[in-house]
């Protein structure tokens, strides 16, 4: 994630000015709403990932800040102006789309010098501009060659290096690594948060890769059916979702349907039918007796054992399956209620005797404040 010290997370700073602004805002394709009432602030030099699944609203609420879009209803604002009405080569933002765009019959440097060239800005100024930019990407030697002769990972960084070109106050990036493959696509987006910091730039990338998110954000908004659900860091989205969907979207995670109970003590206590067992809530859990709510806990906070472990929660049920990933393995165990539950574990020894324990009875344990209560 992007190393952002406590003196630049302006969102904290309840008097800090946000640098771009969503009021209200909402956009309705005949009469289906694709974003609805949508309150959002960014601050400046920031880089802010807009995440969710298709259809979500993330790319509709990208267009509109660019100005592809106009909201059917509420503002757009950029640095204290209201630019919902601004067609968008009047406004400060640049957009670098998933296809690249690259002009096929031009050079790395003409790509890269389009705009100063329409600008009229002089031939001095535009080398130096072009040549700064190829070595902010890395490309520094492939000024004369055509998009056809570079890989992906090189057409992205020139594509970078265009929208880069007239200095935008904002970058828009619309899914800029989808078409790059796994081991690339890291490489590329430990590059971008290098770059978007040398330069001091707020980027604003629109992506459905949750990892994507979590490595490049200083904060994600996660949509869901056009509505903003959560704003925060990546670590507190993943520690503390807000919402079932929030829990689930985000990394793996068990989820239990729960009734809040009350111990012969008279501390409160969970029960889910589904797993059949009671559960220990956080030790900052309040809530009414009887309400329903879900018990959410991630696989990575859980532990398997061979013999039964003395901790605050405790389920046993039999390995139906095992998947070795490399670092971790993932286990699904199947509880005497018929309720499937995932479990991870690291793989820190190159032996693993776990590895060999197909259809064998495992007790699954976790402590107090492993998991969080949703009650939506």
């Amino acid at each position: 994630m992007t190393s952002t010290g406590l003196q630049d997370k302006r969102w904290l700073d309840p008097d800090a000015t946000p640098f771009i602004e969503f009021r209200n805002v909402s956009k309705t394709y005949q009469g289906v709403p694709a974003v609805k009432d949508v309150n959002l602030s960014i601050y400046q030099n920031e880089l802010f990932c807009l995440l969710g699944g298709s259809g979500s609203g993330k790319t509709t609420l990208l267009r509109m800040l660019a100005g592809f879009e106009t909201p059917t209803s509420g503002s757009v604002w950029i640095d204290g102006v209201d630019v919902t009405d601004w067609p968008p080569y009047e406004r400060p933002v640049n957009m670098m789309f998933q296809s690249y765009a690259l002009f096929p019959h031009m050079t790395v440097y003409d790509n890269i010098a389009y705009g100063l060239k329409r600008d009229g800005m002089p031939k001095p100024e535009i080398r130096e501009r072009v040549e700064e930019l190829l070595g902010l990407v890395r490309l520094s030697g492939f000024a004369n060659r055509k998009p056809e002769q570079l890989s992906g990972g090189q057409r992205q960084r020139v594509a970078l290096a265009r929208a880069l070109a007239k200095r935008p106050k904002v970058l828009l990036l619309d899914e800029p690594l989808g078409a790059l493959d796994k081991n690339l696509r890291e490489d590329t987006q430990l590059e971008l948060i290098k770059i978007q910091e040398s330069l001091g730039m707020t980027f604003i990338v629109v992506t459905h890769d949750q990892e994507e998110a979590m490595t490049l954000a200083t904060r994600i908004g996660v949509m869901d059916e056009g509505y903003l659900v959560q704003t925060d860091e990546p670590h507190t989205i993943y520690e503390y979702p807000s919402s079932k969907y929030v829990a689930d979207f985000i990394g793996d995670i068990n989820l239990f349907e729960c009734v809040v109970t009350e111990t012969e003590s008279g501390d409160l206590s969970l029960y889910s039918a589904e797993i059949e067992a009671g559960l220990c809530p956080p030790t900052s859990f309040a809530a009414p007796l009887n309400q329903t709510l879900w018990y959410a806990i991630r696989p990575e906070k859980m532990r398997l054992s061979r013999e039964p472990v003395d901790a605050d929660n405790v389920l046993s049920g039999i390995v139906h399956e095992i998947a070795y990933l490399g670092d971790f393995s993932v286990y699904w165990v199947d509880l005497d209620s018929g309720f499937r539950i995932r479990v991870s574990r690291p793989n820190i020894s190159r032996l693993d005797h776990f590895a060999e324990s197909w259809d064998e009875r495992v007790y699954i344990t976790w402590g107090q404040d492993a998991g969080v209560v949703l009650t939506q």
